[in-house]
């Protein structure tokens, strides 16, 4: 198996020892890799190809699960994939059962939010992008619900609060909102902390 066949896999230390074989000090090859740009850096032992060897595009969402684990891509993240809000997101933002974390690289910011276990596993969905490749990101029910609920100071108290936020503060796509899947909102009320904003949700879909 040769560097490239990785394409845009994450590749651990192992994986490029099994690449190199006869290498010696697969630190020394890792770092002469890294300076002549065929790899890049994810985090400490996670690595990717160069874009430039591959031919093939890299993807966040693909990334931000590999980086850190168990996680699934969401909040602002998510919803600008559904093409929910208009602003361009320029952090991959993430949800995780374990603590929260930031990771820094040369592809971008890489932030995890930690939330309950029995919160986590609803409305999450996977995309196939390939034969190859895939990756777990919150349905848009579920999106809104982190970027609510995981947004420090945030207090939607009254319904009108609720709909001058997504109007008005991230400008959200409201013709998709009304078609919403209110069960999402109701498992994430059992659980979420912000039960009486995500009250105020379900009674306006349910209008």
């Amino acid at each position: 198996m040769t560097l490239t066949d990785y394409k845009n896999i994450p590749i651990t230390v192992k994986g490029l020892q099994s690449v190199y074989p006869d290498i010696k000090s697969i630190h020394s090859k890792i770092s002469s890799l890294e300076d002549s740009h065929r790899i890049i850096r994810l985090k400490r032992g996670l690595y990717i190809c160069s874009q430039n060897d591959t031919g093939e595009p890299v993807s966040n969402e693909i990334l931000a699960n590999h980086i850190y684990g168990p996680s699934y891509v969401s909040r602002e993240t998510a919803l600008r994939y559904y093409g929910l809000i208009p602003e361009a997101v320029y952090i991959t933002r993430s949800m995780t059962t374990k603590h929260t974390r930031v990771f820094e690289n040369k592809l971008g910011l890489f932030e995890y939010t930690e939330c309950d276990k029995d919160y986590f596993h609803i409305g999450i969905s996977q995309v196939v992008e390939n034969e190859e490749n895939c990756f777990l990101i919150a349905t848009k029910e579920k999106a809104l619900c982190d970027t609510i609920c995981f947004t420090k100071g945030l207090e939607l108290r009254f319904q009108k609060d609720v709909i001058n936020y997504l109007e008005n503060d991230i400008r959200f796509d409201m013709d998709e909102f009304f078609k919403m899947d209110i069960t999402v909102f109701e498992e994430c009320l059992k659980v979420c902390k912000k039960k009486n904003t995500i009250n105020n949700i379900i009674k306006i879909l349910s209008k």
